[in-house]
Formats: C-alpha cells, sequence, structure tokens
C-alpha cells in the first residue's frame, strides 16, 4: 500500500542541475518530491491556495474529479451507501477495515456509552444569546470540551486514551448538534436514548418533544440521514481536513483540532453551500418562483448571479454522491408527501439544469450540496443546521486524518512565502512624517 518511487525529476536552476524524486501513488497519481528544494537550491514553490501542492501521503480516501471516483480505504462510495451504515463507515475510517459482527458490536457499545454530555457544560451552552448560528456555538462546545478532558491535552498518550478521547468526540457530536437545534426552537433539551442506533439516537435527541412517550423516527428519514453523513465522512484534502491537520501538526489536541476544522468547514466556500442552495431557492421564490428567468440569469455571463448547488470544483465530470442523493432525496419527498413551494422549484430548477444543452455542455449538474439541502429542509431542519450536520458528517474523516498525521509523525505545518512588501527603509520620528 506505500508509494513507490520510479523516476527523478530533473530541475535546472541559476545553471545547475537538481534530480527530484517522482513519487507514485498506488492509484497511479504522480508527485515531485520536492521536501528539500529550499535546502537543497534556496528557492520555494508559489501555490497559492495549494491547488497543486500535496501536503501529505494519505491512506484514507481516493478522489479523481476526472472519473468522478470516491473511495474509502479502497472501499466505492457507491458501496458504502449502498450496503453500510454511518458507524461502519467511521469504523472504516478510523482503523482502516470494515468491522466485523463483533468488532462493530463493541464500537458501537462504546459510543453510546459516551453519548451524554457534562451538566456544566449545559450551563455554557445556555449562555449562548438566543438566535445564535449553530456553527459558532458548535466550535465553542467543542474546544469547551477539551476543559472537561484535561488528560486529552496531551494528543501522544497511551493509544487506550486517544481511543477513548475518539469515542467521545464521536458520541458528544450528535448530542450538541441535537441541542443547538433544541435552542434555536426554544425547547428543552431531549437526553440521549442509548437503545437506538446513532442515527435514530440524532433524530431522537433533535425532534422528540418531552412530553413523547415514545418516538420513532421515519426509517426512510433514517435511511437518508444515514446516506447524508455516509456522504460527507471524509473527502481527501480538503479545506477543512487540511486543517484539522495542520492544527494537529502542533500537537494540539483532538477537540481543538475538530473546532478549527469546523470553523473552516463553516464557510460558504466550503460546508455552507447546501445552506447557500437553499437561500437561492427562497430568492427564486421571493421573486414570484420563474425558474426559467434564473437560468437565464445564470446563462447570462453579464449578469453576477450564479446557481449554487451545481458543479464541484474538484469533480470535473459528475459527483458521484449526487447520484447516490438524488434517489434518496426523491424517497424522502414521496415518503413524507411535503407540500413546500421551494421544494418545488428545486424540482424544477434540477429538470432544467439537466437539460439544457448550457449546462451539460459544461457539466454543471447537481452536485451533493443541491440535493443534501432539499433532504435537510424537508425533514425539518432550519437552514442555518445545514452546515452543522455536514460537519457531523465529516466528524470521522476528520478524526481519521488527525490520527494518521499524528501516527506518521508529521512535523508542524509551515508554509512559506514569497514576501511582496517594502524593503528596508528609516524610521521616521512622529513629528518628521509628511
Amino acid at each position: 500500500m506505500s508509494n513507490t518511487q520510479s523516476q527523478n525529476c530533473t530541475i535546472t536552476l541559476d545553471g545547475k542541475t537538481y534530480e527530484f524524486p517522482v513519487i507514485i501513488g498506488t492509484e497511479g497519481e504522480k508527485a515531485i518530491d520536492i521536501s528539500k528544494l529550499r535546502d537543497t537550491t534556496g528557492y520555494v514553490t508559489l501555490d497559492i491556495g495549494y491547488k497543486n501542492t500535496g501536503a501529505t501521503k494519505s491512506a484514507i480516501t481516493f478522489l479523481d474529479g476526472e472519473e468522478g471516483i470516491l473511495r474509502h480505504r479502497g472501499y466505492s462510495i457507491e458501496d458504502l451507501a449502498e450496503k453500510a451504515n454511518f458507524m461502519e463507515v467511521s469504523y472504516l475510517l478510523l482503523k482502516g477495515e470494515l468491522p466485523n459482527k463483533e468488532q462493530f458490536e463493541e464500537f458501537d457499545a462504546s459510543v453510546r456509552h459516551h453519548t451524554l454530555v457534562n451538566e456544566d457544560l449545559q450551563n455554557i451552552f445556555k449562555t449562548f444569546p438566543t438566535g445564535s448560528h449553530p456553527m459558532g456555538q458548535l466550535i465553542a462546545m467543542i474546544s469547551s470540551l477539551s476543559a472537561y478532558y484535561p488528560k486529552a491535552l496531551d494528543p501522544n498518550r497511551s493509544a487506550e486514551s486517544k481511543n477513548r478521547t475518539t469515542l467521545r468526540m464521536l458520541a458528544k457530536m450528535p448530542t450538541i448538534c441535537a441541542m443547538i437545534y433544541k435552542k434555536r426552537m426554544g425547547h428543552p433539551v431531549v437526553y440521549p436514548n442509548n437503545n437506538l442506533d446513532y442515527v435514530s439516537n440524532f433524530l431522537s435527541m433533535t425532534f422528540k418533544h418531552v412530553s413523547e412517550p415514545d418516538y420513532q423516527p421515519d426509517p426512510v428519514v433514517v435511511d437518508a440521514m444515514n446516506k447524508l453523513l455516509i456522504l460527507h465522512a471524509d473527502h481527501e484534502q480538503n479545506c477543512s481536513a487540511s486543517t484539522v491537520r495542520l492544527v494537529g501538526s502542533s500537537q494540539s489536541n483532538l477537540y481543538a483540532s475538530i473546532a478549527a476544522g469546523v470553523a473552516a468547514l463553516w464557510g460558504p466556500l466550503h460546508g455552507g453551500a447546501n445552506q447557500e442552495v437553499l437561500e437561492m431557492l427562497e430568492q427564486i421564490k421571493a421573486d414570484g418562483g420563474n425558474v426559467q428567468k434564473w437560468v437565464d440569469k445564470a446563462k447570462d455571463k453579464n449578469d453576477p448571479f450564479r446557481l449554487m448547488g451545481f458543479g464541484h470544483r474538484v469533480y470535473k465530470n459528475f459527483d458521484p454522491r449526487a447520484k447516490i442523493i438524488k434517489k434518496t432525496c426523491d424517497d424522502v419527498l414521496n415518503k413524507l408527501g411535503i407540500n413546500d413551494p421551494v421544494l418545488e422549484i428545486a424540482k424544477k430548477l434540477e429538470e432544467a439544469a439537466l437539460t439544457d444543452p448550457y449546462f451539460v455542455e459544461r457539466k454543471l449538474y447537481p452536485n451533493v450540496d443541491f440535493y443534501s439541502g432539499i433532504i435537510y429542509r424537508a425533514i425539518g431542519f432550519p437552514t442555518d443546521m445545514f452546515t452543522a450536520l455536514f460537519a457531523l458528517g465529516r466528524l470521522p474523516g476528520w478524526i481519521a486524518q488527525w490520527q494518521e498525521m499524528l501516527n506518521e509523525g508529521q512535523p508542524i505545518g509551515r508554509p512559506r512565502q514569497i514576501y511582496t512588501g517594502h524593503t528596508p527603509r528609516s524610521f521616521v520620528p512622529r513629528g518628521e512624517r509628511q
């Protein structure tokens, strides 16, 4: 499974020739290893946004944007979404293999054991103003966990300690997300029901009313949530995963590293995209619901309007996750029988994008953000919760990335720069400045 070197790359600088190894990954990806470029030549590379820079080797996720391929530990996202549940995929990402029956039951029981959050943490939570954005609350709550588990501050403690910290993080994330939802709705917190599976427990804590003696989430909704969480579980070295690794490279604890990943995910160019999809649909509805008008605006190069949830910066052909979740989206809407004008606009927009030559030729197909936002709305989540749900799904991937970085003893991340500021100049006393 290790990367292999088959050739060298020759670079000529200032009349001198240098050789650097070419690394070939197990899926044929090629990279020039420039780890010693600065020490050898005095030069650094300039790659704004790191679009052409491999910051690490990783055995977790393979992504081929040109071919529309996404695999976790060698398993296709199609197989995982169809045949596994989120806890199985979490185990796969964290442990490297799918669990057998005994391994799954032990892992699942260990996660259930840690679902409660400390009551004092709830007191901190209650101080957040009503209307606070869920992502701001989520960042604060996750980072606060480090205060309640001080032994987790040292990421290099025993393997048992690291495993316990991982289990706590996985277990408490849905509890915290459900608390955030309840606070937003002005409802009392519902405690975990550890007789339920991971996803059903989260839905229970979110949508159950305290007065209800028994709550059983709709199996179609449970299946949809499982698939959504699986489809978001990891996505190679994206902005938030890279942030988790960079923060963790300073030997920061898991809670702080995950909180940093949540902060990176918050932005509309990353995890906030599904929220922007629904805001766009609301905008079209408020304008009268004329979908063709907005399709024409998107095609007009002089119009600043852009369709959100179409195309992808990595997938140049199609987003394999979107194909999977489209059917789930149809199942949820049909099962729940929701009559929502915003969702009707979404269906018309999808149909237009899949048939209009302008979008077809440019491969601007609906992506996973388009469908996930529609499903979340149909289930009953408010729009500003969408990114927190993305974080819930991405959690095992972040932890796996953090673990891999730590286990390989990778050095602290420290990008270089090309300085473009003033050259040396003399200090002028305040009274003499022009």
